[in-house]
């Protein structure tokens, strides 16, 4: 009798990349939604264009370097990077700011590097540094909330906002804009305010800004769905966390003036977003058991000392791009001991 035989391996594999990529992006929808309805269209408009621009960046890249582009672009490592950073501007930023930032984040940050799975830097927190430092005005310009907005733009007003930075006659872009509750902070710790006094103002919520909490929980939502989905590991969201908790909590106790609660540094600015969506990101990050909860530890301590001592309130682009810097040297330390080899 024939038997028939096939190759190895005889399992197949359950993730392929599109389809965790293809997860991330329904995982980020109730963050989506959550800033659509709290901060405008504006949102999706950035990020229909980013996914255009990436795409059509990728496409070029891989024809110059000779590489198949249907294949590749069906991967949606590019979309999501075009995604991770359109929500993370301001949504009222002009197209060219999106444009610049995905051409660098896919050209130079990824493809520069040999492309998917060679890029020491997230693409997405590269393109977004290089904005927020070469464009400080317009990365800072954050719409307010609809509970706090005493303007609303249709679905005109929002196009010719973006891609014309016209606003309907006799508005003024500081009538529409505000501090984000983490610059709010920051400024006014500056002026002599304490923190329990900087709470009362109208744009702080329950726990941090009004809007912007909702936001947090959105991804927050998401981040569980894709742990209980295996297709991240609770390290690093959890090692994240627990640095920018331990930091804050510890600064708290000591001057409660001086230094904002714990629960209200994790759920202001990108701590959410970056906890599940952006320092898990598997080829940047730390790999080994061990090292991926150490590299948490540190973005999320690195996010704490920059907010509050740095330069920039959010800081989770510069921590993450640090904690980059150091994965390989977190995974050089931490390697399990194989099996029959003394340690």
């Amino acid at each position: 009798m024939k038997f028939s035989t096939v190759m190895s391996p005889h399992l197949q594999p359950v993730n392929s990349v599109d389809r965790v990529m293809l997860q991330v992006l329904l995982a980020l929808i109730p963050g989506i939604a959550a800033m659509t309805w709290f901060f405008g269209i504006g949102v999706l408009i950035n990020i229909t264009l980013a996914v255009v621009v990436a795409l059509l960046a990728e496409a070029s890249i891989l024809g110059l370097r000779g590489r198949p582009i249907g294949s590749t672009l069906k991967d949606l490592s590019a979309v999501v990077t075009a995604v991770l950073l359109a929500i993370s501007l301001p949504v009222i930023a002009p197209w060219w700011i999106t444009v610049v930032g995905i051409l660098f984040a896919i050209v130079i940050a990824k493809h520069l590097y040999g492309g998917l799975g060679y890029n020491p830097f997230n693409p997405a927190m590269a393109g977004y540094v290089l904005l927020l430092v070469s464009f400080p005005m317009q990365m800072t310009a954050w719409l307010a909330p609809i509970e706090l907005g005493s303007v609303a733009l249709n679905e005109v007003d929002w196009l010719k906002l973006i891609f014309l930075e016209q606003l309907p006659a006799n508005i003024e872009f500081d009538v529409i804009t505000m501090a984000t509750p983490l610059d709010s902070v920051r400024t006014q710790l500056g002026l002599g305010r304490s923190v329990p006094e900087i709470k009362t103002d109208s744009v702080f919520g329950l726990l941090a800004g009004k809007g912007w909490e909702w936001v947090a929980g959105g991804y927050l939502l998401g981040g569980l769905w894709l742990l209980w989905r295996k297709i991240i590991g609770w390290q690093i969201p959890v090692g994240l966390l627990l640095g920018l908790g331990l930091f804050a909590s510890i600064c708290y106790a000591i001057d409660s003036n001086q230094f904002a609660l714990p629960s209200f540094h994790l759920v202001a600015g990108a701590t959410m977003l970056g906890a599940f969506f952006i320092a898990t990101d598997p080829v940047t990050a730390a790999t080994s058991v061990n090292g991926r909860i150490i590299y948490g530890l540190l973005i999320g301590s690195l996010v704490y000392i920059i907010r509050v001592w740095g330069g920039y309130p959010d800081a989770m682009a510069f921590a993450v791009l640090l904690g980059n810097l150091t994965a390989p040297a977190i995974d050089y330390f931490t390697r399990p001991r194989v099996f029959g080899q003394k340690a």
